[in-house]
């Protein structure tokens, strides 16, 4: 499954769980140049995205991969590099 999804589909992974933490956002406010902390996601809710996109990914990333990610696109290329 993994490998068929494209970037956009990540995305749509990413924005979808972002609006499961973060209930009250528009979907329109997710961007990919935006960052989970530009949203008003706090560090708990940044860990619970990411590990929630993963688990829907069906996909687990070491930790360290996730450094240097600055904002949503890069967060969205680092799960796609791992599918």
């Amino acid at each position: 499954m993994a490998d068929i999804l494209t970037a956009d589909d990540v995305f749509a992974v990413v924005r979808d769980t972002v609006l499961e933490v973060l209930p009250d956002l528009d979907a329109a406010d997710i961007g990919i140049e935006g960052t989970l902390t530009d949203l008003g996601a706090n560090s708990i809710d940044r860990a619970d995205i990411v590990t929630m996109a993963q688990e829907r990914l069906g996909i687990v990333v070491p930790v360290a991969q996730f450094r240097g990610v600055a904002d949503i696109g890069a967060l969205v290329e680092v799960l796609r590099q791992n599918l």
